[in-house]
């Protein structure tokens, strides 16, 4: 037998005693001895939800078989919620064969009736929960297109949430994150490094530089509408963030060497391919290439073959005597403008602050199991930074925060990893074009 009632349970003329006494009565015609009966009584507590401490010693009961049949005097005793009580009798009762009765209603579930009820019952409680949910997405999708925050989840980083006006607003420290992680990202990092230095998640990372929401759009499944929120990015520099990451997914197959994908046959139009041959790298038209026939352009292609670095010294021998000069890059290749070495030193000293802090914890006696585990967490992270600052510290020549340094690719490219080198060749040559006796260049900037 279950019994509940609420603060105002008195009022309600349901009273624990009362319930108890209805519920033997009916329980002696049904000829059910006292001694297999259990009484279950929550005195105190709301029916809005199915958090209280019988009805949990119930349903544990139930899965562990000791609960042939549930009692209650009236349907709204075991929940107010519609909802939970078809949860309670399909999800908890019906699956460990547990039968169902509430004798104000006359529902028992062990009779073909009873089971017929359950089945309109949970048809009106389906269509309650569409009409809820079509109700709530038509509210959202009206949020959205008059620009206000549809609401739902987490509000976007770098914002907070105006409840008054219904709208995103700019947290200024955040935009100050948000803006180094798109120096970075156009820099030429990638967001695995971004996550590192700004401590966050490399999924995370991605997901908040390429949020369209952080140009003042306020998206909605399959739209777009203009928000009311102050945008923290312009659409140009979204563009170039979009174009950024167009360029490398589609690199991402292609990384193992300098020019995969930028080299073209310019008799057959096909593309060449990076080939290893014993210690030799040597490049060669698709056509050439049988076993991928979708690759092949002309069958009887006879076009050179070349040595990789012939291509690769070429390119680099025109790139190096290029005139770059800053108007140049600041269109087509955005450089970093976050000094990394000073955000890792910040990260080493903030990691000391926090040791030194739970330090004093420990001798206090406070949590000292848990406070060790977090100090070796962070001595570990210290240790993998400082790592780090000695490569940056050894590769200081490099430092892309001057376009000095892109007037001169020559005197830095050396210093310079293969991402970025792959970076640069991504955002200034279209494509190369060889010949039997001649390399072309053509290049995407002026």
């Amino acid at each position: 037998m279950y019994v509940r009632v609420s603060t105002d349970g008195q009022v309600e003329g349901y009273s624990i005693d009362a319930q108890i006494e209805l519920l033997k009565s009916y329980l002696k015609s049904k000829e059910i001895q006292d001694e297999d009966i259990k009484l279950y009584i929550d005195a105190g507590f709301s029916g809005k939800d199915l958090k209280r401490p019988k009805m949990d010693e119930l349903i544990e009961d139930i899965t562990n078989d000791l609960v042939k049949c549930v009692y209650v005097y009236k349907l709204d005793r075991i929940s107010r919620s519609q909802k939970d009580t078809l949860y309670l009798i399909e999800e908890v009762f019906n699956k460990h064969e547990v039968g169902f009765v509430s004798i104000r209603e006359s529902f028992d579930t062990t009779t073909p009736f009873g089971k017929a009820m359950i089945g309109i019952l949970s048809v009106f409680a389906q269509l309650e929960r569409e009409t809820i949910l079509e109700r709530t997405r038509l509210g959202i999708y009206k949020r959205a297109e008059e620009g206000l925050w549809r609401g739902g989840g987490k509000v976007p980083f770098p914002y907070d949430y105006d409840k008054e006006k219904g709208i995103l607003v700019p947290n200024h420290e955040d935009v100050k994150v948000f803006n180094k992680m798109v120096s970075l990202y156009l820099g030429g990092m990638s967001f695995i490094k971004i996550g590192e230095i700004v401590n966050m998640d490399e999924s995370l990372v991605q997901r908040r530089i390429l949020s369209k929401t952080n140009t003042g759009i306020v998206p909605y499944k399959d739209e777009e509408f203009e928000g009311q929120h102050e945008p923290v990015i312009s659409k140009e520099t979204y563009e170039r963030i979009l174009e950024v990451s167009k360029l490398r997914s589609r690199g991402r197959t292609q990384r193992r060497y300098l020019l995969s994908g930028k080299l073209y046959c310019g008799n057959c139009s096909a593309k060449y391919r990076y080939q290893k041959w014993g210690k030799r790298i040597i490049c060669y038209c698709y056509s050439q290439q049988k076993s991928k026939p979708k690759f092949v352009k002309d069958h009887n292609c006879k076009n050179k073959r070349y040595e990789s670095f012939q291509i690769e010294d070429v390119v680099l021998e025109n790139l190096f005597s290029m005139s770059l000069d800053e108007k140049l890059f600041k269109d087509n290749y955005e450089l970093a403008e976050v000094n990394v070495l000073e955000e890792y030193k910040n990260r080493v000293s903030n990691i000391d602050t926090q040791v030194e802090n739970l330090l004093n914890f420990i001798s206090s006696g406070i949590a000292v199991k848990e406070t060790s585990e977090k100090i070796k967490k962070l001595q570990l992270e210290k240790g993998y930074l400082e790592k780090e600052l000695k490569k940056i510290k050894g590769a200081e020549k490099r430092n892309k925060q001057s376009f000095n340094l892109l007037r001169d690719l020559k005197s830095t490219w050396d210093f310079m990893t293969f991402d970025e080198r792959r970076t640069i060749i991504e955002h200034i040559i279209d494509r190369v074009v060889l010949y039997n006796n001649e390399i072309k260049i053509y290049y995407k900037i002026p």
